[in-house]
């Protein structure tokens, strides 16, 4: 570490680490460190509890309306499951064993979840450890009622044989191709956001009401009224009590510990912790406690209710938690320590469960332990104000000094947001472990007017997820969306239809051989050709997606929270439901790998004859052993990434006829299908079956993840990087959705006063070039190496990866190493 000028402090607690030396945040955060402690470098285990009673139950319900069977699974698992209380904690409710843990969710993967089970504890990619007794439980008891009644059974066997083709690598759809990858079958919904604001005023008991009058007003001689809204609205009034049976339960635990407490300290907060479960979620919340109990247990409970991809998110705690915190503080019974120390009991229970994919897809997609149960802060108010609070800033200051990754932390950033929330936003980033990531209002509020939203829903946004927002009582989308391999389109118009990963075998439409093209426009079409089969297929998908999920899913909980849901009595997976906004995405995967690919092929074979298209498939066969000359020919073309109008527009003509092809054809899903640049890591495994590209990048390598500029091709800076991105956008679409946009820092680069003064800068200009999304590693790359090459040692060293931060040593080495290629900036 003596070559590195600067550490970041991040780094400099490792270092501290590593030579014995305490904390230096330790002792304001004396009671998360210890809990935290009990848990380091655990490999989580398999709590089988949620299934074994979701499958009880549903074996017991056949027949009936599914949004009902599923609130009587709930209630059957909040009924049995075991509750546990942690030592030294301060907030009840986990879904699993003590320690970390993961549960399961056999109605979306029962089908091989016996295979699997088998799998889980030798995969390279976050593993897990399960009991023989309950792995015997799986595959005997749980397993077997699901085969033949799966989602994924189901979509598997209802795709076109030439989608199947594209989507699955073997006839059961159990592996992906990687090419036009479907994600639904891996999560019962896309990434989520409760109205959690409801639960604190209301309560599960005020919703139980509601529904309960619903039920009485109702027409007893309405078929529908009998056989749709009856069995809702009676789902709601039984997943209701479910949740405050197991808040009770907890309280039931917390007397009985209580009493076998001989320390008084402890004693007292058990007591505290009894009274405050025996509360809620079922009455609304009084204090600042109360309402962090009340938020937690809704959010806990929704994840036994159904697995949603990139975990439910925490919605806008600074603002919703802010009149129970002002209340407090005012009458003497809460300070700014005391308000940490709750939070972040949540955050450590947050810590411990772990979103367990058990597909060898979902797997893939997701290293680290991925986690996006983000904490929006900061951003604007119903009424279009600036919304930071001093609990916005005590967010930033719990972040700067807990020593996890949980939870994710997003700021929102406007024209008009504070110095001061700037300044404390850089100082965060400044820190090192990749929090906050930045969400900018001034991209995402007109678009979302544009889609149908009004001024109060989208100026409440929260971001949800990885880099994707929810308007909660508006949103009405659930359905995962296909990710779409266009690198692997470029290879095909190379190869005529076929990739080198899977031989001849021809997979995608015939373009033709590109050595007997006369011009770049004759290259153009065949690209646009394979690249708009790809997209037909993945509307194929995306049609029999929206038609087979809610046969298979079912959200009670989350039903009972949505305006529109109650309104219409409908169930929050019904693909349509009256006065919603139906948000989806279709993702791209590898644009600056593509981009930087059809540059060199313009620059070198059609505009300045350098290379014929024989020379460049030679050297790409042979993956450029002994073509070292071509490969770095293809590297120094105009790259995407430095504000280099010729590869920019070349950018931007592939992301219009994307958006032209979804502003035709979404309409007849239903659905805004827009164009999301969101890799999370499966940039990665996407890369593993693209062969040698003509950008350079060698095969079977990472391909260049999300907006981004591929690896080493940003050698402008970092302004060059975002400039390119505003440059590659057509505003005059609304079928635009996020785009990623991934940046290292050098710790010297932004070290002192002058540091932060050019990273609020550069936030300024990331706010007017009206970018979707950005986030920042702020770590020497000799740290990565070290790391690598020592990961005892470095543990807990943190890196943002795609949306979220995670220990490095837990990801691949593949993924290591995609981090230590990214380009390091030194200036700003």
């Amino acid at each position: 570490m003596e070559c590195c000028n600067v550490l970041s402090p991040h780094e400099q607690r490792i270092q501290d680490r590593i030579a014995g030396k305490e904390d230096r945040f330790r002792k304001n955060h004396e009671r998360v460190f210890e809990i935290l402690e009990t848990i380091e470098n655990q490999r989580p285990i398999i709590d089988i509890e949620r299934a074994k009673y979701f499958t009880e139950s549903m074996r017991q319900t056949e027949g009936e309306m599914l949004v009902l069977r599923w609130a009587k699974a709930l209630k059957n698992v909040a009924e049995n499951i075991t509750v546990y209380i942690d030592d030294k904690q301060l907030i009840a409710g986990r879904g699993g064993c003590q320690g970390r843990y993961g549960v399961l969710y056999p109605e979306l993967d029962g089908d091989f979840l016996g295979q699997a089970i088998e799998q889980l504890p030798k995969r390279e990619k976050s593993p897990f450890s399960i009991s023989e007794e309950d792995a015997r439980v799986v595959v005997e008891e749980i397993a077997p009622y699901w085969v033949g009644k799966t989602y994924h059974e189901d979509l598997n066997i209802h795709l076109p044989a030439d989608t199947h083709k594209l989507t699955y690598d073997d006839p059961d759809g159990l592996m992906s191709r990687f090419i036009v990858n479907e994600t639904s079958s891996f999560r019962s919904s896309l990434q989520w956001v409760h109205d959690y604001e409801k639960v604190l005023k209301r309560g599960f008991g005020g919703l139980k009401k509601e529904a309960e009058e619903k039920l009485a007003a109702l027409d007893p001689c309405s078929p529908v009224d009998n056989t749709e809204k009856k069995p809702f609205l009676e789902a709601i009034v039984i997943v209701c009590e479910a949740i405050i049976t197991w808040a009770k339960r907890h309280s039931v635990l917390a007397a009985e510990m209580a009493e076998n407490e001989s320390d008084p300290v402890r004693k007292k907060e058990l007591e505290t912790i009894s009274e405050i479960c025996a509360r809620v979620p079922e009455h609304p919340a009084r204090t600042f406690h109360e309402a962090v109990q009340s938020q937690w247990f809704t959010q806990m409970f929704s994840r036994l209710e159904q697995k949603t991809g990139t975990i439910i998110s925490n919605g806008r705690m600074d603002q919703y938690l802010y009149p129970f915190y002002k209340a407090d503080v005012e009458a003497g019974i809460l300070d700014d320590n005391k308000a940490i120390e709750l939070i972040e009991c949540v955050y450590v229970s947050m810590a411990q469960y772990i979103d367990l994919y058990i597909s060898p897809t979902g797997g893939a997609f997701n290293e680290g332990y991925a986690h996006w149960e983000a904490v929006t802060v900061g951003g604007q108010t119903p009424d279009g104000r600036d919304a930071t609070n001093e609990l916005t800033y005590l967010f930033l200051r719990s972040k700067r000094e807990f020593p996890h990754h949980y939870p994710d932390l997003a700021a929102r950033i406007h024209a008009r947001a504070p110095e001061r929330f700037l300044y404390e936003i850089a100082e965060t980033i400044k820190e090192g472990s990749g929090f906050p990531k930045l969400i900018n209002d001034e991209e995402i509020i007109p678009l979302h007017l544009a889609k149908g939203a009004s001024f109060e829903e989208i100026y409440d946004y929260s971001v949800s997820g990885c880099a994707e927002i929810r308007m909660p009582n508006r949103d009405t989308y659930t359905s995962g969306c296909a990710y779409i391999n266009f690198a692997a389109a470029l290879e095909m118009v190379l190869y005529n239809g076929s990739m080198k990963k899977y031989g001849d075998q021809t997979l995608s439409i015939e373009t033709g051989d590109p050595r007997e093209f006369k011009t770049w426009e004759e290259f153009w079409n065949a690209y646009q050709k394979q690249q708009t089969n790809f997209l037909r297929h993945a509307f194929i998908q995306q049609h029999q997606i929206i038609q087979l999920r809610a046969r298979h899913f079912a959200a009670p909980m989350g039903s009972a929270l949505h305006d529109l849901c109650m309104e219409n009595c409908l169930d929050l997976h019904t693909p349509q439901i009256p006065g919603g906004i139906n948000l989806g995405y279709f993702e791209y995967i590898g644009y600056g790998t593509v981009v930087d690919s059809m540059s060199a092929i313009k620059k070198l074979v059609f505009e300045e004859k350098k290379l014929t298209m024989a020379e460049l498939i030679e050297a790409l066969e042979c993956n450029f052993e002994g073509k070292e000359d071509i490969q770095m020919m293809l590297k120094n073309v105009p790259c995407y990434g430095n504000n280099n109008d010729y590869a920019d527009s070349i950018a931007k003509e592939i992301d219009r006829t994307c958006l032209a092809f979804t502003h035709k054809y979404a309409k007849e899903l239903g659905v805004h299908l827009d164009l999301r640049l969101v890799p999370f890591t499966s940039h990665v495994p996407f890369g593993k079956v693209v062969s040698a590209t003509p950008n350079g990048r060698k095969a079977w390598s990472p391909l260049s993840d999300g907006s981004s500029a591929s690896h080493g091709a940003d050698v402008n800076g970092p302004t060059a990087v975002m400039v390119s991105n505003y440059e590659s956008k057509n505003y005059d679409y609304r079928e635009r959705a996020a785009r990623l946009l991934n940046l290292k820092f050098s710790p010297k680069c932004v070290a002192g006063e002058e540091g932060t003064e050019k990273l609020v800068s550069f936030i300024r200009t990331f706010c007017d070039l009206k970018l979707w999304h950005v986030q920042f590693n702020v770590i020497n790359r000799d740290t990565l190496i070290a790391a690598q090459k020592d990961p005892d040692k470095y543990r807990n060293l943190i890196v943002r990866i795609a949306g979220y931060s995670a220990y490095f040593v837990d990801l691949s080495e593949d993924l290591q190493n995609d981090l230590i290629a990214r380009t390091e900036h030194d200036t700003i």
